[in-house]
């Protein structure tokens, strides 16, 4: 079945949809995206991408593209059109396509911001039963650029990252810097240590997480007592459990950093309580 997209002010074929050669997101980079997850037909923590999304382009001086206000009929309009009941709604901005490739901006006058949105599929999201044995990670040296508080499509390292993991055998890879973890490489990173929830704070060397915002609001309502500072590999593999955060993967237990079991080597208590807190009561907001 062809999908339906949306660019530019159409809904379009997916085999349809063409984008300039001279788009700066394709020479440059030089563009910025959301993901939101779809449970039960509604949207997640939509209102939550909207605000990065604006911080976004406002970070990046980046014109907001005309359709701005109508994101929430358009994303709607698409999980109607393909029929998602559970999946991901990917959204991307980017400066534009000026006609030609130079480094400086194009005028934002003259040169229109690209939108671009498409959906995935993923039946079984919210009961992924990877979320029920957990998965392995490595941890390798973050080497990214130094506004990862951004969310650019400037994704190669985490691409690479991941792809050192497989071939480790493990299913993704946590960042160091100078000792401590930032983040995975795509998903914010947790330990939990006497029944204390640790993950790093915010600052422009991780990625201000939707989801990561609303599970440790919930945790804080819950009793469970948050500790947002650094932690080092070492203290990964000394934990009681360790879980990240993701719009797609929302709360995913870690069982394994560089071979070294977590805990006891199964999904903690603390990771799956919040899972089930998280997805319960995201639902009841759901639009």
């Amino acid at each position: 079945m062809t999908r339906t997209v949306y660019l530019n002010g159409e809904y379009l074929p997916e085999t349809e949809a063409k984008v300039s050669i001279f788009d700066r997101a394709f020479l440059m980079a030089d563009g910025v995206y959301e993901v939101t997850s779809v449970l039960g037909g509604k949207l997640i923590d939509f209102e939550g991408h909207l605000k990065r999304l604006e911080r976004s382009l406002n970070e990046l001086e980046m014109k907001k593209p005309a359709a701005f206000d109508d994101l929430l009929e358009i994303h709607r309009k698409l999980v109607e059109l393909n029929g998602i009941d559970e999946g991901l709604i990917y959204l991307q901005v980017t400066r534009g396509a000026p006609g030609d490739r130079d480094f400086a901006f194009p005028d934002p006058e003259t040169t229109e911001p690209t939108l671009v949105l498409f959906t995935q599929s993923k039946p079984g999201l919210a009961d992924n039963p990877t979320a029920k044995k957990g998965i392995k990670v490595i941890s390798i040296d973050d080497i990214r650029w130094g506004r990862r508080d951004i969310k650019t499509v400037q994704l190669l390292y985490p691409s690479m990252g991941k792809m050192m993991a497989k071939k480790a055998g493990a299913d993704d890879a946590w960042m160091v810097e100078d000792g401590f973890v930032t983040e995975g490489t795509s998903n914010n990173a947790y330990i939990v240590k006497d029944g204390k929830i640790i993950t790093r704070n915010l600052s422009t060397d991780i990625l201000h997480g939707i989801t990561r915002a609303a599970v440790l609001a919930f945790a804080r309502e819950a009793q469970m007592a948050v500790e947002e500072r650094p932690f080092t590999i070492d203290e990964v593999k000394a934990a009681d459990e360790a879980f990240y955060t993701s719009a797609s993967s929302f709360v995913m237990p870690v069982v394994e950093m560089d071979g070294a079991a977590i805990g006891t080597g199964t999904p903690g208590p603390v990771a799956a309580r919040l899972r089930e807190i998280y997805l319960a009561e995201s639902l009841k907001v759901a639009i």
